[in-house]
């Protein structure tokens, strides 16, 4: 499924783009570079199962183990301390990048409620895109009687254009699907 994608892009996606954004040298053609998911759990400090049924959802989801992370410094305001544990992210590069962007633009985001597209605007300036999901049961190797909560999560394509216009063409061209302007 993830080398349909792949390919596409290597035959029909990459020409077009060199056109669209005038780019001489096939070498500076945007492409991506990896996709990391990032489940934020502030509730984790009082109830540390949360923690491990978000990363066993991120493992479902991704077919690649979650790493934990930590808070970086304490925050006295959110009762947070320097090294605990606040969340769960993975980093998808090569085959397993592909195959989930797949999944995610063909199956998960149509499953959304009340899809009409994703914003246009989540760039950063720098061409990586930033999508938040509400819910992990869009995608359907979630089992909806095995989940403890609904959780959302964030979902970053990093790509290797120089600014957002170039990012934007690339993920247009790839088949995300962004609502109409206007």
């Amino acid at each position: 499924m993830s080398i349909r994608l792949k390919e596409r892009y290597q035959n029909e996606i990459v020409p077009v783009l060199q056109k669209n954004l005038d780019i001489q040298n096939v070498m500076e053609v945007p492409r991506l570079e990896k996709v990391v998911l990032n489940i934020g759990l502030g509730e984790a400090m009082d109830n540390p199962k949360v923690l491990d049924a978000a990363v066993e959802d991120l493992s479902i989801i991704t077919g690649q183990r979650p790493v934990i992370t930590k808070a970086r410094k304490s925050i006295a305001n959110f009762k947070l301390r320097e090294g605990r544990a606040i969340g769960t992210k993975v980093t998808l590069r090569g085959e397993r990048m592909w195959s989930f962007l797949d999944r995610l633009m063909n199956i998960a985001l149509p499953r959304e409620r009340d899809f009409r597209g994703v914003s246009p605007d989540s760039f950063d300036g720098r061409g990586n895109y930033t999508l938040g999901l509400r819910e992990q049961l869009v995608f359907p190797e979630i089992d909806y009687d095995q989940i403890d909560q609904v959780r959302g999560f964030e979902v970053t394509i990093v790509t290797t254009a120089q600014n957002d216009e170039g990012g934007r063409e690339l993920l247009r061209l790839l088949g995300m699907p962004f609502k109409a302007e206007g």
